[in-house]
């Protein structure tokens, strides 16, 4: 349930407000490789979510950009 919450809050999300949301992520996605690097990640789940997160941004932003140029 919690996940199919943040896909309908990121879709309803403008292409600005998701361009940040996306900057946040790769930020955070960052944080935690230098933190499995120095072997003080505990949590090494949230890799795979940041990282699936990102993607789902990276998607939205694509659809609505095609969106735009199709109306």
């Amino acid at each position: 349930m919690k996940k199919q919450d943040a896909k309908k809050g990121l879709a309803d999300k403008s292409a600005a407000e998701l361009q940040t949301e996306l900057e946040a992520l790769l930020k955070e996605q960052f944080g935690l490789r230098m933190q499995a690097a120095t072997q003080q990640l505990t949590n090494t789940a949230k890799l795979k979510d940041v990282r699936r997160g990102i993607a789902r941004a990276r998607t939205l932003i694509h659809q609505k950009a095609a969106q735009g140029k199709a109306a």
